[in-house]
């Protein structure tokens, strides 16, 4: 079983979707349209939200991340769509230099909370905002940290 984040857009899904494909390297990218399905006649959507997304999936490096818009027309059923202050997504990789990589891909025109660096839980941790809001925390070695906290070592 593995968990998924997903994450809603307020009409910039695509742009989103190729920014964390081409950061994260993704080895596969699903995207699906509203325009992709049939309409349904009693309840159209307007001519400009056809384009936006319904579905998509990015997988990289054994994770995935799926993401949507949230059509300006199903905003009284879904409410108002709070940028990013509500997701975070963890990465936990051994590979220090993979680490790196997506820290520095996805640090371009956001905001570095924490960089890169030893702590007492990790020999690789740090935390960022992208430039969509979205909040990442890197951990190279969680699963020991926590294994150790476990068995009381």
């Amino acid at each position: 079983m593995s968990a998924i984040v997903y994450l809603n857009f307020d009409g910039i899904a695509e742009q989103a979707i190729e920014f964390y494909s081409e950061a994260l390297n993704a080895t596969e990218v699903k995207k699906v349209k509203f325009k992709d399905f049939p309409q349904d006649p009693n309840y159209p959507l307007p001519e400009n939200e056809l384009n936006m997304i319904m579905e998509s999936s990015i997988q990289f490096a054994g994770g995935k991340i799926m993401m949507s818009d949230i059509v300006p027309s199903m905003k009284s059923v879904t409410g108002e769509l709070v940028k990013g202050n509500n997701i975070l997504i963890s990465i936990v990789n051994e590979d220090k230099q993979t680490l790196e990589n997506y820290f520095s891909n996805l640090s371009v025109n956001g905001h570095v909370i924490m960089p890169l660096s030893h702590t007492p839980w990790s020999s690789c941790f740090g935390m960022l905002v992208d430039k969509f809001g979205v909040s990442w925390k890197f951990n190279g070695d969680a699963d020991k940290f926590l294994d150790n906290i476990v068995s009381g070592k």
